[in-house]
């Protein structure tokens, strides 16, 4: 009996000590994903209209500036070694994508793309560096990048959405508080 305790004592520590220690990627990716649903909350407030409004000649409009998120998290993970969707041109993307759905759509895709390949990142190689073309990084940094990235352009899009009356869904006062 005490070999047997002693081998399931062994056979665990050996397999808690093999896990690799993920918390780096889970917290980052807990992260991304809470920008990015609010992002998809900002993009499906607007409406169709709106998509084509720009602030200002020479600035992207509503519907870029959401493509670009869509943009940069295939480019930042294609730099970090993943490969995007066979049907998936993000080289196009902003020109070339049109309407509220469409543009929705290819948001969404992106961010389950790019989540999916925080949750692959090893631990051990956060440390390597990486050239993203607009400065080197290590991978850890990368990951970090898709976050401020999501996040300065939902900045830009609240920016957007009061311009046009679109009040952020998450800031919209509860029935409950008897705000307006």
């Amino acid at each position: 009996m005490k070999t047997v305790f002693l081998i399931t004592c062994c056979l665990l520590s050996f397999v808690t000590f093999s896990q690799e220690d993920t918390t780096v990627q889970t917290t980052i990716q807990g992260m991304v994903a809470m920008m990015q649903g609010q992002v998809v909350q900002l993009a499906e407030a607007f409406d169709e209209e709106q998509y084509d409004w720009r602030p200002a000649e020479g600035v992207r409009s509503v519907r870029e500036s959401i493509l670009h998120i869509a943009v940069a998290n295939y480019f930042l993970a294609s730099k970090m070694g993943y490969a995007p969707p066979e049907d998936v041109d993000f080289m196009t993307m902003e020109s070339s994508i049109t309407g509220k759905e469409n543009v929705i759509a290819a948001l969404k895709k992106s961010n389950e793309f790019v989540l999916s390949k925080i949750s692959e990142e090893k631990t051990a190689k956060l440390g390597e560096e990486v050239d993203f073309g607009f400065m080197k990084l290590n991978r850890l940094g990368g990951l970090l990048v898709v976050l401020e990235h999501n996040g300065e352009h939902k900045g830009q899009l609240i920016a957007y959405a009061r311009s046009n009356g679109v009040v952020p869904p998450w800031s919209r006062p509860s029935e409950d508080s008897g705000e307006e």
